[in-house]
């Protein structure tokens, strides 16, 4: 990305110039850019098999060694040592300043060819020599420029200047350090209504989990449509069965609860509920709320609720909620129990954290790296976020700067481990699934979550693993969840 930002500004650069300028020294240029980024991968082919004043220094005898080759050539030859012009140098102090300079600049461009993982980057970050030409003949050459000229020039600075700071924070985050050596905690989120979309039995499903794969955690879910779907008329039989048969394995828990809850359409409201004016709907959610943790203030399974899901985050079939909704539902069940930490979550990819990690006394990123989009679908099925673990890392320290808060514990509170398609999984094939998520991607995305830094990961998915072990006889991911979830 900011490579390609950077170059955005180099080409408005060379656009802006004159057009015989551009139509006489096109091939040339086209032709200097060829052999130059030639040239710097060539050079990182050697720093890499050898050290930096060694490379550095058969370079450069490269270099001669190619010049003198063109004296082979009796034209250049005789252009060369024929010439009958001399160079005048008026300013030697300048001149020999400028040599040194160059010489210098030479020495730091190789150093930054050595030092980078790709030559490209460095290529792209030499754009920044020309905004600083554009500035001293602005300021010290009184060079004036006007119309498209000077709104190009502009633009190309400020585009290029964001592509280096922009590199600048990737390089920043690449050297945040992880602690190779710490415990991660393994848990998993269980949806009884996605199990019973999939056509399984969830409690048989959810025992199946617990006896086999022995996760570390767990992430349970109190959908409101099915605990209140008559006013002031509760059915808590599904949660205490989940909470009973977690206990039983000694399994801690987080009991999510709210209007916006895990699996699709992401909110969760009653009939009646969403026949109700905005405030009067926000109201009877809070009476629910309190009803809810009144009822399993007292279990000791739950170490904490999560209020909401992605509260922040605009997807899904949800209303427009007020502006201070979510401090009143944290309040809320605060005012019921105060004892037990209060978890707000926010989008990895698209999610500002702010108000979340400032808000929760926990706070949880979901982590997504394969997804479907409607503005791309009709060309891609899904697409990948072009996001490093680096991304996460680099978040989380601003995010923590921010708030002022260097001990908060942040975790990832749904990691992508299933496919993500825009239509039930049910309704497609076998291939079709493996091909939205293979299992390879997934091995690779539990090694990607691990280099992102965190201590606490929630496995969204667990109820497709059991899915396609019964269905098509395919265990692997299963299996590689149990062995995950003993480590």
């Amino acid at each position: 990305m900011a490579f390609l930002i950077i170059l955005s500004g180099a080409l408005i650069l060379f656009v802006v110039e004159k057009k015989e300028l551009r139509k006489s020294f096109i091939v040339l240029i086209l032709s200097a850019s060829l052999f130059l980024g030639a040239s710097n991968v060539l050079s990182k082919i050697v720093f890499e098999a050898s050290n930096f004043i060694t490379g550095f220094f058969w370079i450069k005898i490269g270099g001669v060694l190619l010049a003198l080759f063109f004296l082979i050539f009796k034209k250049y030859r005789q252009e060369i040592l024929n010439s009958n012009q001399r160079s005048l140098v008026r300013h030697y102090f300048l001149y020999l300043s400028n040599r040194a300079y160059a010489g210098i600049g030479s020495l730091f461009v190789n150093l930054a060819i050595s030092l980078s993982y790709h030559p490209a980057l460095v290529d792209a970050t030499q754009s920044l020599k020309y905004v600083v030409i554009f500035l001293f003949a602005l300021i010290l050459l009184k060079e004036r420029f006007k119309g498209r000229v000077l709104i190009g020039k502009i633009s190309a600075t400020i585009l290029i200047s964001f592509g280096i700071f922009f590199l600048a924070l990737i390089g920043y985050a690449r050297a945040i350090p992880i602690n190779e050596s710490r415990h991660i905690n393994w848990g998993l989120t269980y949806s009884t209504k996605f199990a019973a979309q999939l056509g399984l039995d969830w409690q048989k499903t959810y025992e199946k989990i617990l006896l086999e794969l022995k996760p570390e955690k767990v992430r349970l879910i109190i959908y409101w449509d099915q605990t209140e779907s008559e006013p002031n008329k509760f059915d808590f039989s599904e949660t205490d069965w989940l909470l009973e048969k977690t206990s039983e394995y000694k399994i801690p828990a987080i009991l999510t609860l709210g209007m916006r809850v895990p699996r699709w359409p992401e909110c969760h409201s009653p009939e009646w509920a969403k026949k109700l004016a905005a405030e009067e709907k926000e109201e009877a959610l809070r009476q629910y709320l309190k009803t809810v943790v009144s009822r399993y203030k007292d279990n000791l399974t739950i170490k904490m609720w999560q209020i909401e899901n992605e509260p922040f985050l605009f997807f899904g079939e949800c209303p427009n909620r007020g502006k201070d909704f979510f401090e009143k539902e944290i309040a809320t069940v605060k005012s019921i129990d105060s004892t037990r930490p209060v978890i707000a979550t926010d989008s990895g990819e698209f999610g500002l954290w702010y108000k979340a990690a400032k808000m929760g006394d926990v706070f949880g990123t979901t982590m997504y790296r394969k997804v479907h989009t409607r503005a791309l679908g009709w060309l891609f099925e899904n697409i990948e976020y072009p996001i490093g673990p680096e991304h996460f890392r680099l978040k989380e320290r601003i995010i923590r700067l921010l708030i002022n808060n260097f001990t908060k514990r942040f975790i990832v509170i749904e990691l992508q481990a299933e496919p993500w398609s825009p239509t039930q999984l049910q309704d497609r094939s076998y291939e079709d699934q493996m091909e939205l998520f293979s299992f390879d991607y997934f091995t690779d995305t539990i090694k990607y979550a691990k280099e992102t830094g965190f201590d606490e990961y929630y496995l969204w998915g667990a109820e497709w693993w059991y899915f396609i072990k019964e269905k098509y006889n395919d265990s692997r991911y299963w299996d590689f969840a149990k062995t995950l979830f003993k480590t």
